[in-house]
């Protein structure tokens, strides 16, 4: 089993992007030979997840780099300021970005020595390892987790984890994957995520292409099925990892956790450690991004709400981590013991 699709790739000097507003009706690739077709195509959610955005930001400043090797040394490096800056002003949300550009960050200082060619080269090895080190996690990623599923559950998602936020194989969708490649039958119920429908669009079309059972929902049924014993555990992706274990995912997410510890389901988050933020020891300093007006009073083009009406359209909430029954990692499952989360030479433990 594996994806017919490349979220991302990169092909002679070029980031070549799956455009997921086009999805599922088309798959149409972007070409995006310089940083600021990169930064746009996160802005405008053509490229999604928070483990795909951090990549693309990082082949966003290989291009930037090869922009700027014809300069004298003193403005490559300034000129790489800005683009660093572009890069880093596109979502506010996902840390994964952050993490990615600071990566690329550490080559740019180690090899300030060198010439802008070799900056250059230095920095797409760099991006390479970055996208090989994300399909590598994410396969452990899963692995780990398809331990918490059992033969015949249901589970229950929002948003997109799958292989479009990532490079492969995907978050939450990667745990999915893996047991079932185990031999376990599953059933995945997908909520359909408004306002972009990550979920009905995204989700449903990763999963039908590999033979995955899904149903769709709307966002307010998932309580309803839930009460009818319908749904065996919940499992999300995430955007932000605090210390203490607070997530902050798509919007709706906490909705699921709360319904989910109300019956008394298995709530899971499952990301790779570049999601996770220590530098924040709780979630209410994560900045939440809000987005236009106009993806809540229009859907897909059409005008369903009164011209003029008022909006409030957060992308993102938080989830605090009493809610989360286990985080799950590529170095491993973390089990909710009231703990807080740290990262050691070994990878997450618990305190």
């Amino acid at each position: 089993m594996g994806e017919t699709f490349a979220t991302l790739r990169w092909e002679e000097r070029s980031l070549i992007l799956l455009d997921q507003t086009q999805l599922p009706e088309q798959e149409v690739y972007l070409t995006c030979q310089d940083y600021r077709a990169v930064a746009e195509a996160i802005r405008r959610l053509a490229v999604r997840g928070a483990p795909a955005i951090g990549i693309a930001g990082a082949f966003g400043v290989v291009l930037g780099a090869y922009e700027l090797v014809q300069k004298r040394e003193e403005d490559f490096f300034a000129g790489l300021e800005a683009v660093f800056t572009e890069l880093a002003g596109t979502r506010p949300t996902a840390v994964n970005l952050f993490w990615a550009l600071d990566r690329m960050k550490k080559v740019v200082a180690a090899n300030r020595d060198g010439s802008p060619e070799a900056v250059a080269a230095a920095l797409e090895t760099e991006a390479l390892r970055l996208y090989q080190e994300d399909i590598e996690a994410n396969r452990r990623l899963g692995a780990h987790g398809a331990a918490l599923l059992t033969d015949g559950m249901t589970v229950l998602t929002i948003c997109n984890a799958g292989a479009l936020a990532t490079v492969a194989h995907g978050t939450a969708l990667a745990v999915i994957r893996a047991a079932v490649q185990e031999g376990k039958r599953l059933q995945v119920v997908a909520c359909e995520t408004r306002p972009l429908l990550q979920g009905a669009r995204l989700t449903t079309w990763e999963l039908m292409k590999d033979g995955i059972p899904v149903t769709l929902i709307t966002d307010n049924m998932a309580g309803y099925l839930m009460q009818q014993g319908r749904i065996q555990a919940v499992i999300t992706g995430a955007d932000r990892i605090a210390a203490n274990g607070d997530v902050v995912n798509k919007i709706g997410t906490y909705t699921l956790a709360v319904l989910a510890h109300a019956h008394g389901i298995p709530f899971y988050v499952a990301a790779p450690l570049s999601t996770f933020d220590l530098t924040l020891p709780d979630g209410q300093r994560i900045p939440i991004e809000e987005r236009a007006a106009e993806e809540v009073t229009s859907l897909r083009g059409h005008q369903i709400a009164p011209a003029g009406v008022t909006v409030y359209n957060p992308a993102f909430d938080l989830t605090p981590a009493r809610f989360v029954r286990a985080w799950i990692t590529e170095k491993g499952v973390i089990r909710n013991q009231g703990g807080k989360i740290i990262l050691g030479d070994e990878g997450l433990q618990e305190e």
